[in-house]
């Protein structure tokens, strides 16, 4: 009896049985390389290795790693296409402008309102292939989607090495999402990230000239900020958040430990003697409510809290706060 042929699909189409295998290996460290004569798309897709120890093994590659390649290709796929979307823009730009003065309509006050997400990641798109010098980027929260990532890395490779730099702001429990880390370590060229526990909502700043913020809170609306005095200061307010920030990459510095208390600790401190919920801590940090009660029974636990009000007491006393100033 013979088992079914492969079925034909591309490389991003991952298969059962494909899946099935990279799972085992992953599992098991490796597989038998004849497993893999069956099921071709798992080595198409770089899920497999020769292993140095033996020849006649297959070893995985970690998925935080094999995700981003295959995800790239699709990347540069949209990215072909929306650079077909820009020349077509560009192309119909002066009959729009001429359209626009004609009917005493041009808009001079430097902003533009995005609707949509679409909308959004073709501007961000198009102001990054524009872009010659420098991205200044604020990104708020914790982990960030792998897709997000996937998307972002050709345009920001293709700044890179046109001689421009990056320099990203992140919070602190991003230190420790291995999709981001492995993210950075694929691109070369000027790129810095450092981290706050705080940061503002998300920003980007390309150039200097030109800014991109959220308009509401489920970044369906964004405006599209082309005014050089308030450009000038969402620039300025971040290179004073850069010089406050701990850097993660291309050199991490871990955050200190004073009398057994974490800066993360340190940070829900100063949040919870101003009275705020475990809810409000969370978001402002970047966690989710179970972590952060963790860190807050950790806390109570290192200064012999036995009660939210005693805690509150115990903070100012210990005078930890000011140790991490």
């Amino acid at each position: 009896m013979t088992s079914a042929p492969h079925p034909e699909h591309g490389v991003e189409e991952l298969c059962a049985a494909g899946l099935e295998l990279y799972g085992r290996a992953l599992a098991n460290g490796g597989v038998p390389e004849r497993e893999a004569d069956a099921v071709p798309c798992v080595l198409r897709a770089g899920l497999l290795r020769p292993d140095l120890d033996d020849p006649h093994r297959l070893r995985p590659v970690p998925p935080a790693v094999a995700l981003p390649r295959l995800l790239r290709g699709i990347a540069e796929d949209i990215a072909r296409r929306r650079r077909a979307e820009t020349r077509l823009a560009e192309a119909f730009e002066p009959l729009l402008a001429l359209a626009e003065r004609d009917n005493g309509s041009v808009d001079t006050t430097g902003f533009t309102l995005l609707s949509g997400l679409d909308r959004i990641k073709d501007a961000i798109g198009r102001a990054m292939r524009q872009c010659s010098q420098e991205v200044l980027t604020i990104q708020p929260g914790g982990k960030r989607p792998v897709s997000a990532l996937a998307v972002a890395l050709p345009l920001e490779q293709q700044l890179l090495s046109r001689g421009g730099r990056m320099r990203t702001l992140y919070q602190h429990t991003t230190r420790h999402d291995p999709a981001v880390l492995a993210h950075y370590e694929l691109l070369v060229g000027d790129v810095e990230v450092r981290t706050l526990d705080e940061v503002p909502d998300r920003l980007i700043v390309l150039d200097r000239a030109v800014a991109l913020v959220p308009a509401n809170a489920e970044r369906t609306l964004a405006v599209e900020v082309r005014h050089p005095p308030l450009v000038t200061y969402l620039a300025t307010t971040f290179d004073r958040l850069w010089r406050l920030a701990t850097p993660m990459h291309p050199q991490a510095v871990q955050q200190p430990t004073l009398n057994g208390v974490t800066a993360r600790q340190r940070a829900i401190a100063a949040l919870l003697i101003e009275g705020h919920t475990d809810a409000v801590i969370a978001d402002r940090l970047g966690l989710n409510v179970r972590t952060a009660r963790e860190h807050i029974a950790k806390l109570a636990a290192t200064l012999g809290s036995e009660s939210r009000a005693q805690l509150g007491y115990l903070i100012g006393r210990s005078g930890i706060l000011d140790q991490g100033s």
